[in-house]
């Protein structure tokens, strides 16, 4: 299963520097990298990343971070999924701009 992670370009780019990354502020302050479905990377997108410009939505496979992920309960009373260790470039299967088209962020279609 894929589970999507969107990130600003520096954040993006920080990743891809150093292969790593603890994530966004509010992944190190809240001690786990925040993750979402594909059901729920829209919502998470218009609550955290409202007219936000420059984006890139990163695909990571679920299954090969193991016991690291872990869902719990969020938003709404929803599962999310929340990685307990950096995000690394291996997790990444693919990743896509975000664009903002002055009302949403549009997703890929290749989305699960």
């Amino acid at each position: 299963m894929l589970i999507y992670k969107i990130f600003r370009a520096d954040e993006w780019a920080a990743l891809q520097s150093n292969g790593e990354s603890d994530g966004a502020p509010i992944d190190v302050s809240d001690g786990y990298v925040h993750f979402s479905t594909a059901t729920q990377a829209a919502e998470t997108a218009a609550k955290h990343f409202a007219g936000v410009t420059g984006l890139t939505l990163l695909a990571c496979d679920a299954d090969a971070m193991g016991d690291s992920l872990n869902w719990e309960v969020s938003r709404g009373g929803a599962l999310f999924p929340h990685l307990y260790r950096k995000i690394r470039m291996t997790d990444v299967v693919w990743s896509r701009p975000l664009p903002f088209d002055g009302h949403a962020h549009q997703f890929p279609e290749e989305m699960e």
